[in-house]
């Protein structure tokens, strides 16, 4: 259907460069909400303002704008500190590192609410009930609520990756040769702009669509009671059929 002219092989080399920047931002960004969440529900207030510093910061900058400004502004910032120990030679962030900080950053702020919003919808009572059980505020959190909040934040998070993963296209501006890089480079040198960046497209939706379909089936693991909603109803339908064929 597309004749990229020699460009597929690095078409997929470079989707394959997206996927470990997507995978890398998830991973990292993850930690970030998590902690973020943790502290914004924190009792003790600098934890709560820092936390609510960092989310109203990263969430009103555009996510370009942090890949350049960690690109650039993280090379300069290196060299300036190492400059003080007598090295002088110039250092630069890679085009991978800056996009994997600046995408989970951004996505850890994101994050943080989903997670936020997850732990408060866990009842105060199995704090309560688990604490009267002599379990420290520790062990609830890791034993009782996070395992809850997986469940809860699944459709949030998923939604976020998916973003994320069409974010990754803004790293290819500071020379990372993922999909859009490729793209653009063989839509130059061929002059066929529509076919380069229609077969981009196409694989950026095929990983939404993998995506999707995994996000799906990791909402109905985390579900069993739904699973067994479903099962109960199928059983339903085939003892009202077999009775009304008797």
């Amino acid at each position: 259907m597309f004749d990229l002219q020699g460009f597929g092989h690095l078409l997929l080399s470079g989707s394959l460069i997206t996927i470990k920047l997507a995978l890398s931002s998830l991973a990292i960004g993850l930690v970030l909400g998590l902690l973020g969440a943790t502290a914004k529900l924190s009792k003790i207030w600098i934890f709560r303002k820092l936390a609510t510093v960092y989310t109203a910061t990263m969430r009103g900058i555009p996510e370009l704008l942090l890949v350049l400004f960690l690109y650039y502004g993280g090379s300069m910032l290196i060299m300036a500190v190492l400059q003080k120990f007598g090295y002088n030679e110039y250092i630069e962030v890679s085009p991978f590192l800056a996009g994997v900080l600046a995408l989970s950053i951004a996505f850890g702020a994101y994050a943080t609410e989903v997670f936020r919003m997850a732990i408060q919808e866990i009842p105060k009572g199995q704090w309560e009930a688990a604490e009267a059980l002599g379990m420290k505020p520790m062990q609830v959190y890791f034993r009782i609520i996070v395992p809850q909040v997986w469940r809860l934040a699944l459709p949030g998070l998923g939604n976020l990756f998916l973003v994320l993963l069409k974010d990754t296209a803004l790293v290819s501006v500071v020379g990372l040769k993922d999909i859009m890089y490729h793209a653009a480079r063989g839509a130059q040198a061929t002059q066929q702009a529509f076919t380069f960046y229609m077969a981009a497209a196409f694989i950026y939706l095929g990983l939404t669509i993998v995506v999707t379909a995994f996000m799906m089936w990791l909402e109905w693991r985390a579900n069993p009671a739904q699973r067994y909603a479903k099962k109960l109803a199928k059983q339903h339908v085939s003892q009202s059929i077999n009775a009304a064929k008797g």
